[in-house]
This record gives structure tokens, sequence and C-alpha cells, in this order.
């Protein structure tokens, strides 16, 4: 993997507080901007590998970044013309301007995207909050999008895990703030182990290499002025979506989603519990369920060639044109 300060080629400028830091790209990889009213936003396009390929997007989940998908993205790209985008506030891409960090935010955000390039109707994939972004956007803009595939989505629980319950206090006012001043003397390293050790079912499988990645990436975003409060305005956006009931709760618009879908859930999730497996394959009609007993919160970043090989699947058997 490798990183230059070339915007309009491997890497995209980033915000002027962290102007001095890059942010990587895998080799394969591009980033462009995309410069919308009131929004802006940061595209890592992986090609496929000939053309004619149907377009894929691909949307990462709190805390993360387009750079989630660096690992599934390259097994697809004879399959499909990915490209992953960082929603607004994380990643490469700043604030939006109205501060609308909600479900429908993020939504309203990706719609605006395959709308103004008019790239879809697209393969769409969601992990954790991104899934729940890819459910709304596939229940009120059908015609956007071919296939599903959400890994973990952050879909409404009554009961959560208790290892899930600091994410959702981040939501509080002044939370972040204060857990902000509490940390303020943790290393990049020290957070970013506590990150992989609650979202990974084996932190151990992460690489030398892809820890020193990772902890480049947090020194980056713990420059960013907007860090903290992008975390804590999209988790209140998550608790919100979860008290939304009627046609605009997520459980009722994924019993409205008309694409194919696949449903992709680790046995050791700490943060989305397995045991909604059943009920979100009960709720998306003609679903598949991919179930793993190792894999944690990103099993496309743990088992990348397994969650390859459904995806192909689903997309063979119902949108491969």
């Amino acid at each position: 993997m490798s990183s230059t300060e070339l915007p309009e080629t491997r890497t995209a400028a980033a915000p002027p507080a962290s102007r001095s830091r890059t942010v990587r790209v895998a080799d394969g990889e591009e980033l462009r901007s995309v410069a919308l009213p009131g929004l802006g936003l940061i595209v890592r396009a992986r090609p496929g590998n000939r053309p004619g390929l149907p377009p894929a997007l691909y949307v990462h989940g709190l805390g993360g970044s387009s750079q989630n998908w660096s690992a599934l993205m390259p097994l697809l790209a004879d399959t499909v013309d990915g490209e992953a985008v960082d929603l607004p506030g994380f990643g490469v891409s700043p604030p939006p301007a109205d501060g609308d960090y909600s479900v429908t935010g993020h939504a309203r955000a990706v719609i605006r995207l395959l709308d103004s390039e008019r790239r879809g109707p697209v393969h769409l994939f969601g992990n954790s909050l991104g899934g729940a972004v890819a459910t709304r956007v596939a229940a009120v803009r059908p015609d956007l999008v071919r296939t599903l595939t959400l890994i973990s989505p952050a879909l409404p629980e009554l009961r959560a895990q208790r290892s899930a319950w600091p994410t959702a206090l981040l939501a509080l006012p002044g939370v972040s703030s204060f857990f902000a001043r509490l940390t303020r003397d943790w290393t990049a390293e020290q957070r970013v182990r506590g990150v992989m050790a609650l979202c990974y079912g084996d932190p151990g499988q992460v690489t030398d290499e892809g820890f020193l990645h990772a902890v480049e990436e947090m020194e980056r975003r713990l420059e960013l002025p907007y860090f903290w409060d992008a975390m804590a305005r999209s988790s209140r956006g998550i608790v919100d979506a979860y008290t939304l009931g009627g046609q605009h709760g997520l459980w009722r618009q994924a019993e409205r989603v008309l694409a194919p879908t696949l449903l992709v859930y680790g046995a050791r999730d700490r943060l989305v519990s397995f045991r909604m497996a059943r009920r979100a394959a009960t709720a998306f009609r003609g679903s598949r369920l991919l179930t793993l007993p190792d894999a944690g919160h990103v099993a496309m970043m743990e088992y990348p060639e397994t969650v390859a090989q459904a995806v192909r699947e689903l997309i063979a058997d119902h949108g491969g044109s």
C-alpha cells in the first residue's frame, strides 16, 4: 500500500487541520472528490477489471471510512465497478453544511451522490451504521439499488449487548466532550487496540502492517476539529433511528426493500447482536443469510474472501448486468 500527496491521482487533499497527513490509498484505488451544494464527499474508486461491469457503492460504519472496504473491493473487481464513499464528517469528507448526521441525513447524502452522477442502480453495500443507511436508501429509492448486501447492519435492538453501550452513550449531550477529555492522554495505539478488540472477532488476525496503518489513520482523525462532533452526532442519529416508529422505522423499511438482499452476521459481534440475524432474515423478503462463527463486526475486513464469494453468488443469481 502506498500514498502520495497528489489529490487528482492517488489521494485527496485532507481538511486544513490535517493537511500535513496524507490518506492511505491501496494499489489499484483512486480517490476523488465530489462537490454538491452544502455537501462534499470523498469517493474511493476500485475500477472493475474490464469495461461494462455494473456499478457498486460501499458505505462504511460509525467511525469508519471508505478504507474499511479496501480488502473486499479488489476481490469483487471481476464482478463490479466499485466505489466506496466517506460519509459526511468521516474519512476525508468534510462535515455536512447543515450538520445533519442522522441516518436519514447520511442516506440523503448517498442518494444525492448517486443521483448527481447517474450511477444507479448499484449493488449497494453497508456495514453497521452504513447498513442502516443502505436499508433506508433501498427502501425509499428502489430505483437506485440492484442488490443489497448488509454486514452487521445497525438495525434497532430492544436489548443491546453491554459491549455496545459506550457507543450509545456517545449520543448523550456532553458525553463525547467528557470522553475526549478523559482519554486525551491515550495514545493512538491504545485507541486502535480498543477499537479492534471491539470490532474484530479475533484481533490477532490483524497484521502488523495493518495495525500500523490503522494507527496512522487514527492519528490523522484525532487532529480533525470535528472528529468527536461527527462521532457524537452520528451516534445520536443511530439512537434516534432506533426510536422511530411507523413507516419511518428501520424494520418497517426493511420490509419494504425490493432488492435481493444478502445479510452477513458474525457470531462474535460485540456491537450488533448475532441474535438479530434471524429477525433480519425474516424482515428482508427473500433474503439469504451468511453467518460466520468466528467473525466480529467487520466481516468484510476479517473474512473478505468468504463475503466476496457470497456476493458473487447473489449478483450472479439476481443482478449480474
